[in-house]
């Protein structure tokens, strides 16, 4: 009864969904509470992401090592419910999420008060593993943001030229070495980079290695600055 008086209820175009946390019914698959609960504002480190304590801009370990992109948000830490539902995005093709969690991250965006980027750039699959998969998870989130940050989104601009075994394969002192020089910006488009402002849209960060690669790349081929953009951040151990 409740379900046929919302549809009855709702203006063309907006159809009411299951909240993927709580399973209430409204208007996004991730609703207003469950945002509200799982969702707390906290300080993170602005280079990597990680939680900080109150007042503190950049953790020690970024200030004795500095990781190579320029800064780091994140929306949330890659712990329940969010794992879940970024397990769901990406291995079982649950597309409906890709507008509530991107949301998510434009709102982290948001708050750290950035200005705009030129471009911003999915982290590439393989083209192996896009076969596989059908499609780009952190694409999906990169086509989203970007119109509404007012910059330009675009999947194939960075490639990744050699399939590296998947990160969670190795352990964490490996990980740098598995995704060194595993990316290329497309070599006819190489001056679309130059003296450009860049965001890294990824779903999850554990160790950085992949966004820092990434942005040491993208350095190499002559853009400003890089950003990484991330769904999730993977606590410190410990927290």
């Amino acid at each position: 009864m409740f379900l046929t008086r919302l549809l009855a209820g709702s203006p063309a175009g907006l159809v009411p969904t299951q909240c993927a946390v709580c399973r209430d019914w409204g208007r996004e698959r991730v609703c207003h509470a469950c945002r509200e609960r799982f969702m707390p504002a906290m300080p993170r480190c602005g280079r990597c992401a990680l939680r900080v304590p109150e007042g503190v801009a950049v953790c020690g370990d970024c200030l004795v090592t500095p990781p190579a992109q320029d800064s780091a948000i994140a929306a949330v830490d890659y712990a329940a419910p969010w794992d879940r539902l970024v397990t769901q995005l990406k291995f079982n093709e649950a597309l409906d999420l890709s507008a509530s969690l991107a949301s998510l991250l434009l709102h982290a965006w948001r708050q750290a008060g950035s200005a705009p980027p030129d471009l911003v750039l999915p982290v590439p699959l393989s083209a192996q593993r896009l076969r596989e998969r059908g499609f780009n998870q952190s694409w999906e989130l990169a086509r989203r943001l970007a119109p509404a940050t007012g910059s330009r989104a675009d999947a194939s601009l960075l490639l990744r030229i050699r399939d590296t075994v998947h990160q969670t394969a190795f352990p964490i002192d490996k990980r740098a070495s598995n995704v060194k020089g595993a990316f290329l910006v497309e070599p006819r488009r190489a001056a679309e980079v130059r003296g450009k402002t860049i965001a890294i849209v990824d779903d999850v960060m554990t160790t950085g290695a992949t966004v820092g690669e990434i942005a040491r790349t993208l350095r190499q081929a002559g853009a400003a600055q890089v950003h990484a953009w991330v769904l999730a951040r993977t606590p410190a151990p410990g927290e």
